[in-house]
């Protein structure tokens, strides 16, 4: 495994439209342990493939519990809607505020292409949107309200 350096938003990948994974081999299994020790290593909830250079449809996301690995992931299924800060591995030192789902579900492949599905609310329903949205080139400073100021950010906004 190894750590892969995360890209900017300034960078032209993070606004490209990724593709999807076709082949499940070693070269996907790599990408995936050092996206990994990379989302582990910067301390994120996830972590899309864009952001390490790679334009392909993968994205991890951390739930506390277990890193979902996430192949051409799709979005199935929203409910309700949250508005919070939100913060981004490639914009560093900033965040805004995102209106999302409340819950969300998503159907994706693991990385020997079986399908899945898998459920969250709140932060997880978030991330999966946040992260899905980099896999079309979509960076969450696009669809944020407005930054938020150090001042809300320790009130707890």
């Amino acid at each position: 495994m190894g750590l892969r350096k995360i890209l900017t938003d300034k960078e032209p990948a993070l606004h490209k439209v990724c593709k999807p994974v076709v082949n499940f081999d070693a070269k996907l299994f790599k990408l995936l342990d050092d996206m990994k020790e990379t989302l582990q290593d910067a301390n994120g909830v996830g972590l899309a493939a864009p952001q390490v250079g790679i334009l392909r449809r993968v994205v991890l996301v951390d739930t506390g519990e277990e890193v979902l690995e996430l192949v051409n992931p799709e979005l199935l299924e929203t409910d309700g809607e949250q508005e919070g800060a939100e913060g981004c591995l490639s914009v560093p030192g900033k965040y805004g505020l995102v209106k999302r789902p409340y819950y969300a579900k998503v159907r994706a492949q693991d990385r020997h292409g079986e399908w899945f599905e898998c459920e969250g609310e709140e932060l997880i329903a978030r991330c999966f949107c946040h992260e899905l949205d980099h896999l079309d080139g979509i960076v969450y400073t696009e669809v944020m309200e407005r930054f938020l100021t150090e001042e809300e950010l320790e009130a707890g906004e």
